[in-house]
């Protein structure tokens, strides 16, 4: 999922969240959907039935808000004007784990 956020920041010319930890979260929240559920759902949303959101895949990462209007709830691909908007697009495993774990 790390390799996937860098790769679609590069390409989006989005950047992550100011505060790593928050980038951090949410690849592994991603991360884990992915491992559990078959797809990276959205992880910061409340879902009543998981599998079936995956099924229809509108809040898989990168989810159909994101992809249509470059907006992302949560906060890992940021446009410049967000006021959380970060200089980097990238994030190394070690800080992700770090964050993530912390």
């Amino acid at each position: 999922m790390r390799k996937f956020a860098e790769t679609y920041a590069q390409r989006t010319g989005t950047y992550f969240c100011s505060d790593p930890g928050v980038t951090a979260v949410v690849l592994e929240g991603l991360a884990r959907h992915k491992d559990e559920l078959g797809g990276a759902l959205c992880p910061c949303r409340h879902y009543e039935d998981k599998q079936a959101e995956v099924a229809q895949a509108f809040w898989n990462c990168p989810c159909v808000p994101m992809r249509e209007r470059k907006e992302c709830h949560c906060m890992l691909f940021l446009t410049e004007d967000n006021p959380f908007c970060g200089d980097q697009q990238t994030i190394s495993l070690e800080d992700v784990r770090a964050l993530a774990a912390g």
